[in-house]
């Protein structure tokens, strides 16, 4: 791969990654204060922060690495602690708990849906191909960056 179309891979798809880490991880957390674990809330971790869930290795290098490598973009967060013990019912509050960063990025997805359709209608503008191309990867994020 071209050192050039690695660095505009880059470019579109750093925000809707970083929004996608961020609001998964910030998910978790916050369901988990909802329903009384406080742990992430007292360690920083329910932030729209994206560097305090960024991990070097599972954000950057990593995902460096495999677009470098075979065009598909992979990598992981660092997971936001969660004390099933302090919740108040944890059988049935870890569900939720679980369930929110995945529903998180699916409600993500829709929006990027939504962001792609009303880019389409107007295809001469300034910013439609790169709003296209960070709505493709905010709706399918292991894309092949020859689909960039």
């Amino acid at each position: 791969m071209q050192i050039d179309q690695l660095i505009q891979t880059i470019a579109i798809a750093a925000i809707p990654i970083l929004f996608a880490i961020t609001l998964h991880e910030a998910a978790h957390g916050y369901v988990a204060r909802h329903f009384g674990d406080m742990t992430a809330f007292q360690q920083g971790r329910i932030s729209l922060n994206p560097l305090r869930h960024i991990d070097p290795v599972g954000t950057i290098l990593f995902p460096l690495l495999t677009l470098w490598l075979g065009g598909i973009l992979f990598g992981w967060a660092k997971p936001v602690p969660v004390n099933f013990g302090a919740l108040r019912h944890p059988k049935k509050d870890m569900l939720w708990v679980a369930i929110a960063g995945p529903a998180t990025n699916l409600l993500m997805a829709l929006g990027w849906a939504l962001l792609y359709k009303v880019t389409l209608m107007f295809p001469g503008s300034y910013f439609a191909e790169p709003l296209l191309g960070m709505a493709s990867v905010g709706i399918k994020p292991r894309l092949s960056i020859r689909e960039i």
